[in-house]
Formats: C-alpha cells, sequence, structure tokens
C-alpha cells in the first residue's frame, strides 16, 4: 500500500533556509477524521498557527499543492531527520491516495471543507456591499403587490418600476441596510444590502415590470430594490494564510446580527482589497482596552489592548470585507481591533 509523506515544514522569511513548524502543546500524534470536520479544525490540532497550514503544505516539494481529505482518512504525526512530517492515510474504502489537487471523480459533499461552508452560505451566494447611494436610489423598485398587497412571499407575482435591460431578466430584491463610515477618517465605505431574495422578470410594459418571485428569505416589500447578480465567481474553498501586507481595521457590524460576537459569527471589517486583503485571509481580533481612573493620580489610563481570537475574510470588496469568527476566547463586539495575527 502506497502511503505519501506530508513535511510540516516553514519557509524561513527572506531565506531558504527552513524552520521547524511550530506544533501545537498537546498535540495528537494520530488523528482519524470524522465527518464534520473541517481542514481549520484539523490543522488547530496540529499546529499553534493553523492558517500557516497551506504554506508548510507548499513548502515541501514532494507535494505540488494541498487539496482536501475526506472522513476515514488517518494523520500519523512522525519525525524524520529531527523534523515533524504528517503521514496521511486513505481510508480503507478509498484506498491510498497521494494528496494532490487534481478533479476528482467523489461528490465534493463527502469531502472535508476549509471552513464550515453552512455559516456562509447565504453571504457567499446573496449579501453585497453596494458602493454609493446612487446605486440603490437609482435601482428599480417594487412598486406593488398582487391584489394590493403590501408584502408578498415565494411564489407571489408583484411589480417593480425603473428601467429594465432587455438582457437581463433575474434580479436579486435587497433592502438597504447600514451605511458603513470609517469610524478614524470618516470615509464613505459603502452600503450593506440586505438579501430579501430574487425575481425572474415575465413581462414589461412601458417602466413597468411583471415578476415572479423565486425565492425569498424574508417578506418583500414595497419600495425593496431590485439589483442585478453580481458578476464575480464564488469561492467555497479557501487557503487560509496570513494578510501580504500589515493590516490594521475594527469590526464595523454584524450583518443581521447583534454587537455581541462569537464563533461562527460573520463580521464586517473596514478593510478591502485596496488594503491588501484577499478570501482566505486570517487576522487576529483584539479586544479594544478600557478606557479607566487611574485612581493614584487621577489620570484617564487605556489598558493594553488583548488579543482574544481569530477571523477568516471569506468575501472583499474594495474597502470592506466579510469575515468569518473561527475562534473566540472572549465575546467580541463593534470597534475590537483586527490585526495581522
Amino acid at each position: 500500500m502506497r502511503k505519501s509523506l506530508l513535511a510540516l515544514l516553514l519557509l524561513a522569511a527572506g531565506g531558504l533556509a527552513q524552520a521547524q513548524v511550530q506544533l501545537k502543546e498537546g498535540h495528537p500524534e494520530r488523528y482519524t477524521v470524522v465527518r464534520g470536520d473541517t481542514l481549520w479544525d484539523i490543522s488547530g490540532k496540529f499546529l499553534s498557527q493553523p492558517w500557516k497550514w497551506p504554506e508548510i503544505w507548499h513548502a515541501n516539494p514532494q507535494v505540488e499543492n494541498p487539496h482536501l481529505i475526506y472522513p476515514g482518512d488517518t494523520l500519523n504525526l512522525v519525525y524524520i531527520d529531527g523534523q515533524p512530517r504528517l503521514m496521511l492515510n486513505r481510508g480503507a474504502s478509498r484506498g491510498t491516495i497521494k494528496l494532490s489537487p487534481q478533479v476528482r471523480s467523489t461528490p465534493m459533499a463527502e469531502a472535508i471543507p476549509t471552513i464550515p461552508l453552512e455559516k456562509i452560505n447565504s453571504f457567499l451566494l446573496s449579501n453585497r456591499i453596494v458602493d454609493s447611494d446612487a446605486e440603490f436610489s437609482s435601482a428599480p423598485y417594487i412598486v406593488a403587490g398582487n391584489a394590493e398587497r403590501v408584502v408578498s412571499g415565494a411564489g407571489d407575482r408583484i411589480y417593480a418600476r425603473g428601467a429594465f435591460a432587455p438582457d437581463q431578466s433575474v434580479f436579486g430584491i435587497f433592502r438597504q441596510g447600514k451605511t458603513y463610515i470609517d469610524p478614524e477618517t470618516n470615509e464613505f465605505l459603502g452600503i450593506n444590502a440586505d438579501d430579501i431574495g430574487s425575481v425572474e422578470v415575465v413581462a414589461t410594459e412601458g417602466d413597468i415590470a411583471t415578476l415572479n418571485l423565486l425565492r425569498t428569505t424574508q417578506e418583500t416589500r414595497l419600495a425593496d430594490r431590485l439589483l442585478p447578480t453580481e458578476e464575480r465567481g464564488i469561492t467555497s474553498t479557501f487557503m487560509p494564510s496570513a494578510p501580504a501586507q500589515e493590516v490594521s481595521g475594527v469590526i464595523l457590524d454584524v450583518p443581521r446580527g447583534v454587537t455581541q460576537i462569537g464563533q461562527y459569527d460573520v463580521v464586517t471589517i473596514n478593510k478591502g482589497a485596496r488594503d491588501g486583503l484577499a478570501e482566505g485571509n486570517v487576522l487576529a481580533v483584539y479586544k479594544t482596552g478600557e478606557t479607566v481612573r487611574d485612581r493614584v493620580t487621577g489620570e484617564m489610563v487605556k489598558v493594553p489592548d488583548e488579543r482574544a481570537g481569530l477571523m477568516m475574510v471569506f468575501r472583499t470588496y474594495d474597502k470592506l470585507s466579510y469575515g468569518l469568527v473561527l475562534v473566540a476566547t472572549r465575546q467580541l463586539e463593534l470597534q475590537d481591533k483586527v490585526r495581522n495575527p
């Protein structure tokens, strides 16, 4: 039975020498993958810095690229020439296969994802950031429901008013959410567009369109806006990594959420593609230190920020990004800081 070795080696920064990977204290010597695991969970069992899993994977010249693994696969931690390495044994039902990024015929539903995708599916498919208020105010809007209804649901016929391109037949329905302003520079960053559903254009007469409601996440209302679907690929396989440049931002919002933030909550941060962020980048979250009165001197003193979690960016816009909180050692809040891990 063939076995493939996955060497856990780090390339030394700015040089060709390799440094030993930082293993997590109390790491297992052997782990069998089970359904419900994610690559992030598994890497966190072995490594102190789980986001470096892809980097050290790529550092091994014998393995071209990382890819998904499957329930039943077993990872054994061994040492070769004093260096830690993982030996991958495929489950009995799959045989032993070299870990590589080739397309497999096995349904993706059986594979282990990088992160829990069910936590971000609605954001991957629907939620979005609008760059200007004009984009909302100029978009077509719902003007009437069937039989004079003011709210409608999936399967209903509704009517909208505006300019409809003849080659655009399907639209998303959005409701204007929060407007984001940078807390430090007061720069306008964008508007959160809350996904309400989607419609199909059945007919148009002048500037009035007859629509079929295909799906809804909540009841549609008069004046909800119609926006074309985003022309961007949907990434479902993320490779966690540190940002390529220094990032220092804050958590602005929890879309459709509350101010208290925990593991697997989606957050909006005030940094985006223009700041060097890319999908898959991992950021450390720091609790903002309180400002307290020194009872001896009477001065107001700010206590240091405290690291309290990790988040991964899964969708970037120019000035904003959506991220998923992967680790939260304390309850997080709006205005907590995000930085390079």
